[in-house]
């Protein structure tokens, strides 16, 4: 019994030491103060959202989205400087990086779903994607029923991947490590078809070098909340950034920083994606909300 008992306290204390320093691991905001620098997570080629203009440079609607959180952030927490750091990641490795700190607010393109919501926190959605396929402008293939036999490429990681496989298509899968390259197996013939986010598509479409040799299927796989990642159990630093975001839907700044993104000349190129807000987009800029892809309806 006496054994047992110290059994006992041995483990209560290493779970006291533990919940301890997994809240420590969470004070982002004290982390901020601490050390005056913030790591975005960012991505190099995901559409308009988050992309790279050069060597170390990156910008699109989220990454100008925690920019603005960033500068608000700093300001109420009265610091005198908060230096951003950006840290590229993938769609294999950006949740491990916001879960072990290395990223404190990731700005790409994640899709916000219930399973991933037990492992990491989002902020507000202020963008809500159609997961499409793009083809060739001559391609035969109209609808999902005609990949029978085709190869379908996606990108290694993302919500796509899971999407195609069910469609059960009897499609040969290709698989890529990045958006970049998923497009790279349709433009040069190595797949029919590529299954990604729309307005990740739309965007690759407008950069290539023969946009009209593209086009996007009209059915949509998949309706998806796209969020602002965050560290999962920092209430205090998920509340700064959530009122961030939904000062910036309320004021209407966040219309405006789409309309920039989507609707206008883009670096590098100055390609226009052309892409208007969705009415489901629309209403999560009026009711700002961090529910899960399960929530929303495919439409």
């Amino acid at each position: 019994m006496k054994t047992q008992s110290l059994l006992n306290a041995a483990v209560a204390s290493a779970l006291v030491v533990f919940c301890a320093s997994a809240a420590a691991e969470a004070d982002t905001l004290k982390k901020l103060k601490d050390t005056g620098v913030i790591t975005m997570g960012v991505r190099d080629g995901s559409g308009a959202i988050s992309f790279t203009t050069g060597p170390g440079k990156y910008t699109g609607f989220h990454v100008e989205i925690c920019e603005r959180v960033i500068a608000d952030i700093k300001k109420s927490a009265q610091l005198d400087k908060l230096e951003v750091r950006y840290q590229l990641v993938t769609p294999q490795n950006r949740i491990p990086l916001v879960q072990n700190g290395t990223v404190d607010i990731e700005c790409g393109t994640t899709t916000n779903n219930a399973a991933r919501q037990k492992e990491v926190a989002f902020a507000p959605t202020l963008y809500v994607e159609g997961v499409r396929i793009a083809v060739k402008a001559n391609s035969p293939i109209k609808s999902t029923t005609q990949l029978a036999g085709k190869t379908a490429a996606a990108t290694s990681g993302s919500t796509s991947v899971q999407l195609l496989r069910k469609l059960k298509s009897d499609a040969t899968e290709l698989m890529a490590k990045d958006n970049s390259e998923g497009f790279l197996l349709l433009e040069t013939g190595r797949a029919d078809a590529f299954v990604a986010d729309g307005q990740i598509l739309a965007t690759l479409i407008s950069k290539s070098k023969e946009p009209a040799q593209y086009r996007l299927l009209d059915q949509i796989l998949s309706t998806e909340p796209i969020a602002i990642m965050l560290p999962k159990g920092d209430s205090a630093f998920k509340k700064a950034v959530d009122q961030s975001i939904e000062a910036m839907a309320r004021s209407g700044e966040v219309a405006r920083i789409y309309d920039k993104w989507f609707m206008k000349p883009i670096p590098p190129q100055n390609a226009i994606v052309g892409l208007p807000a969705t009415e489901i987009t629309k209403a999560a800029w009026a009711n700002p909300t961090d529910k899960p892809m399960e929530a929303y309806e495919v439409r």
